[in-house]
């Protein structure tokens, strides 16, 4: 993928080294697990007991700007590439477009709006901040340990995330909570969840399908780079991930098959258009 001559809007928010921000009380545990949307598909009281292990969160401030390392330039373009293209995406709309508060990169775990995060759970998207949260040895995850590799397969993942932030603005985020608060039982729930995520993976593709054109081709996908993201669409699907620990059970899927994350990333980028993003829940 070629990106390093694109533009970085600085909109970066670097916590690493600053260690986790630990309070008293715990209101805010649950909320990440019912409304951060991680990219693994964790169910949310995993979630909830994983960040409770750890005390409630204080929310904390990094610093802002564009950090001097590769692999942070790398976020900023990237995240700065997609504000542009959903800048023209909601203007072509008819919606205004506002970019996320910021990109955090954070070591280990972090506080939050939605409450505590960590690595463990995978990058996510916190509404209650609009802000996206990314540890970067994520990276190394999904290369080692699901043979997702490629600088395409990591520009798929941030594109997902700030793909929730798009659902925020359009106000599909707070349709599936509605629908999820009505739903008659945990698996009609999840219906809805999958719904959501496909959503995201279908905006990563819009995303890739108007990178270059936006940028005048500073950023730009090469050669094997749509396989890359199909590869990592594969590895993160709820029946791989259940795979690797034994039993499949797609009832309790929360973000889809590998087939419905390769389906639904192929089709935007294939369409280059958010309108043909509806699982369900409007686009």
């Amino acid at each position: 993928m070629r990106w390093q001559g694109g533009r970085r809007g600085g909109n970066i928010e670097d916590r690493r080294g600053m260690g986790a921000a630990v309070g008293g009380g715990g209101i805010g545990l649950a909320i990440l697990g019912l409304i951060g949307y991680v990219f693994f598909g964790i169910d949310p009281s995993t979630t909830t007991q994983v960040a409770s292990s750890l005390g409630a969160a204080s929310q904390q401030e990094g610093e802002r700007g564009t950090p001097s390392d590769q692999a942070a330039q790398f976020v900023d373009v990237i995240e700065t590439n997609a504000a542009q293209v959903w800048e023209q995406q909601f203007a072509r709309n008819g919606g205004t477009w506002r970019p996320p508060a910021a990109v955090v990169l954070y070591t280990g775990g972090t506080g939050t709006g939605c409450g505590f995060g960590q690595a463990a759970m995978g990058p996510f998207y916190c509404p209650a901040d609009q802000k996206v949260y990314l540890d970067l040895t994520f990276w190394d995850v999904m290369a080692n340990q699901l043979g997702a590799r490629g600088d395409f397969a990591q520009a798929y993942v941030i594109a997902h995330e700030i793909g929730h932030h798009v659902q925020t603005l359009t106000g599909a985020s707070a349709q599936m909570q509605r629908a999820q608060q009505a739903a008659r039982s945990q698996a009609e729930a999840n219906q809805y969840s999958v719904a959501l995520e496909l959503q995201a993976d279908c905006y990563a593709g819009v995303w890739a399908a108007n990178a270059a054109r936006v940028s005048g081709g500073e950023v730009a996908l090469e050669a094997g780079d749509i396989e890359e993201g199909m590869n990592a669409a594969a590895a993160v699907g709820d029946d791989a991930l259940q795979g690797r620990g034994g039993s499949v059970s797609p009832e309790s899927f929360t973000h889809g098959s590998s087939e419905q994350r390769m389906q639904w990333l192929r089709r935007g980028y294939q369409s280059g258009d958010m309108a043909a993003c509806d699982t369900g829940l409007g686009g």
